[in-house]
């Protein structure tokens, strides 16, 4: 009996659906307004505004998204504006991507301009854990220190 760990089980997921077809394209002379909810694999040629819950996304060069995505794997070559949610992102060279990022797996290529927060869901802080917390100075004492 093989025990996979959480990035095997991920990647494994990954790849069974980068092999489907892209069952969804919306044309770069398309603009979205409004949500889009989907199950498989979409790319997004055109512009969308609106959030974006899906499984498997392919944002082309030309894409550009203002929203916030949710989604199991994003493979990012256009604009994003808007927060991020995905078990695995991957920012090419031309990918610009604006807003919080939240991803167990983030892979960015040279070239690619992220701006905001990324935070890895995979695992908590353990510095902050370990660390003591330090007493502020200025703050006074609590009553109950002073007896």
């Amino acid at each position: 009996m093989a025990l996979f760990t959480r990035k095997d089980t991920l990647q494994d997921e990954v790849e069974l659906v980068s092999n489907e077809a892209i069952s969804c394209i919306i044309s770069k002379d398309m603009h979205i307004v409004g949500e889009i909810g989907f199950k498989g694999k979409a790319r997004i040629d055109g512009t969308v505004d609106g959030n974006i819950q899906g499984e498997y996304l392919v944002l082309s060069e030309t894409g550009k998204i203002k929203g916030n995505l949710e989604l199991g794997a994003l493979i990012c070559h256009g604009r994003i504006e808007g927060d991020i949610h995905s078990r695995m992102v991957t920012a090419h060279s031309t990918a610009s991507i604006k807003g919080r990022l939240t991803s167990a797996n983030l892979t960015v290529e040279p070239g690619a301009t992220l701006e905001g927060e990324i935070h890895s869901s995979g695992r908590k802080d353990s510095a902050q854990e370990k660390t003591p917390r330090a007493k502020n100075k200025h703050q006074p004492e609590s009553p109950e220190k002073k007896q």
